[in-house]
Formats: structure tokens, sequence, C-alpha cells
């Protein structure tokens, strides 16, 4: 979205044929492909964990820390990638969209004004 309204200020003459079909299919399915692959990391990461006795979680939904609390193997690994993908999930998505307002200001402030 917020590539969306950086074209459509910065480029008002070109949205058009800068945002054709095959671009936003092709963000749709970037943003399908990365959820899928951040989902399979956790699910792949959690199957190789050991869990020793039969264990209930008291909750509607199975949370991951849940899991790594019941878990009787070394869960370092987890831990980790959940502390690095969690970064980049949202360190990269809010430098990108700094960096397209900065842009969209800057073009702003380049209109010359009566």
């Amino acid at each position: 979205m917020a590539y969306d309204r950086y074209v459509a200020i910065c480029f008002p003459l070109h949205y058009t044929t800068i945002m054709g079909p095959k671009l936003c299919l092709s963000l749709v399915v970037l943003s399908w492909v990365l959820t899928v692959f951040h989902a399979m990391l956790h699910t792949l990461l959690m199957a190789r964990l050991c869990f020793c006795a039969e264990n209930v979680i008291p909750h509607f939904f199975c949370d991951m820390s849940a899991l790594l609390k019941l878990s009787c193997s070394d869960t370092h690994v987890n831990e980790l990638v959940i502390f690095i993908t969690a970064g980049l999930i949202l360190l990269i998505p809010f430098v990108l969209i700094l960096l397209s307002y900065g842009r969209i200001v800057s073009s702003i402030l380049k209109v010359p004004s009566a």
C-alpha cells in the first residue's frame, strides 16, 4: 500500500503504467510466498523438538512460546530464529515505509508554489 501511494504521489501521470495488473499480482504473490515461508520455517523448526511427557496447553491458540516451554530439548535455535525473523519482519517494512514517505515529502517540496 505504501508503494501504491508512493507511485500515485511521485509519478501521478505514470501511475497506470507502473501499477499494472502484473505488478499488483506480483506484490500479492510475494506477500503470500513470504508468509508461507515464514510459517514453514517455524513449523519445521518446531517439528525437530522433542516433547517428553503428555502435556496440555491451557490456551485456545497453540502459541510457539507455549510449545517451546513444554519442549525438553534445546530450543536456543528456535528462540534465535524467532528473534531474528521478528526483527526483520518489523524493521524492513518500517524502513521501506519511511523511505517511501521521505520520497513523497521530498517530491511535494519540489513542486513550486504560488
